[in-house]
């Protein structure tokens, strides 16, 4: 995949010695400013915003998220109990199947529950209806595969043949609404607005005629909002009309749309030395650290990179043969001890790493790019590797 990101911003003057090896640094003012885009679509369109948990749950920064937007949605128990702790507003929960002894939590936390097929909502019917006589109010949602595919990397792709995610939308029938207040459709993954509109020209037949009963739409996350090239204005004209038109409460889900170009993941050269190219070890660790770079698979943009001058191979500490970063540039070879960064990392990277071969985990900042003011949110040590162990 292809970075749809990595512009420096305000890191372009942040001092990498300022914070220890290796560490996230969230830029505040970035983030509010992602807010900002995303309340201005809402309050625009009449849809409602909510944060991914799954891509961005740095939860210090709970207070501010709930300044613009209109709550949370998680993806299972935990997530959902984090939202509850720290988030505001409303809160969604979707997971592809939900365990049994879980649901009954999951229903008292969440105002809305989001199913992926009609049978699981048949099998729980008993749960969902001793949570409501206990006193629980909350919504039932449907996932729906559109079977409209648009992700351009086929393992990215929820509609895919054999795909998990969502009832196919071909087979939706009436019975299956029954006690169903609204539809989720997620079939993006870092796109813009044009997508989206082909993905919904080709499923409206097939719900058009359904929508009657029905109270809300979700059409999920993957939506790359905050990107410089996303037509905004487009999508603030369609929410509004697809809203009128069905009179339906519209909701969106972007995760990382809303650390989009806010942090960095600092880190060091270890060492250098030549196996026919170039090679440079970092405290950096691909897959400890920034496991996309090696599923996706993608290259990261690093900070200050050149074009011209030496190149060397930077991959991570780890044992693993393919704990490799990617080839960059650099102006003068790096000795050991040499800063470095890698750009647009506060999303999905923070909330997926790892302690493989006992691999420190990055300590998390929180820096205001306006006042230069610096906090250490997080310093994890040897417990947090020991105590995740038998």
């Amino acid at each position: 995949m292809q970075t749809q990101a990595g512009d420096p911003g305000a890191f372009a003057r942040f001092d990498l010695g300022r914070v220890p090896s290796p560490c996230f640094v969230v830029d505040e003012v970035a983030v509010r400013r992602n807010l900002a885009v995303l309340q201005d679509i809402g309050q625009r369109s009449g849809a409602k915003v909510l944060l991914a948990l799954k891509a961005f749950s740095m939860w210090h920064l709970a207070s501010v998220v709930g300044e613009y937007l209109d709550g949370t949605c998680a993806s299972g128990l935990w997530e959902a109990r984090l939202a509850r702790e720290h988030y505001h507003g409303e809160l969604t929960t979707y997971c592809p199947a939900y365990r049994r002894e879980d649901l009954p939590e999951i229903l008292r936390l969440s105002d809305t529950v989001i199913f992926n097929s009609p049978n699981q909502i048949a099998r729980f019917a008993d749960l969902i209806e001793k949570a409501r006589a206990e006193g629980e109010v909350f919504e039932i949602g449907l996932r729906l595969n559109p079977e409209h595919s648009e992700a351009e990397v086929a393992k990215y792709d929820p509609c895919q043949i054999g795909s998990r995610l969502g009832f196919p939308v071909s087979k939706l029938r009436p019975e299956h609404l029954a006690g169903v207040d609204g539809l989720h459709m997620h079939a993006l993954c870092e796109q813009g607005f044009e997508p989206l509109s082909r993905i919904w020209n080709a499923v409206e037949p097939y719900l058009a005629p359904l929508l009657s009963d029905i109270k809300w739409l979700n059409l999920g996350g993957g939506h790359h909002i905050t990107r410089a090239d996303y037509d905004r204005e487009a999508l603030i004209v369609w929410l509004a009309q697809v809203s009128k038109r069905h009179g339906l409460q519209l909701y969106l889900e972007p995760g990382e749309a809303i650390a989009l170009d806010a942090g960095i993941l600092v880190g060091e050269i270890l060492d250098t030395f030549d196996n026919g190219l170039a090679v440079g070890i970092t405290d950096i660790s691909a897959t400890c650290h920034m496991p996309d770079v090696i599923e996706a698979p993608y290259r990261p943009a690093m900070l200050g990179e050149v074009e011209d001058g030496v190149r060397l191979r930077l991959g991570g500490p780890s044992c693993l043969a393919g704990d490799i970063i990617g080839d960059y540039g650099f102006a003068a070879p790096p000795a050991p001890g040499t800063r470095i960064a890698f750009l647009d990392q506060a999303h999905y990277s923070m909330v997926k790493t790892n302690t493989f071969n006992g691999v420190p985990l990055p300590s998390i900042a929180l820096w205001n790019s306006q006042t230069d003011a610096l906090k250490l949110v997080r310093r994890f040590d040897y417990t947090d590797f020991r105590d995740r162990l038998s």
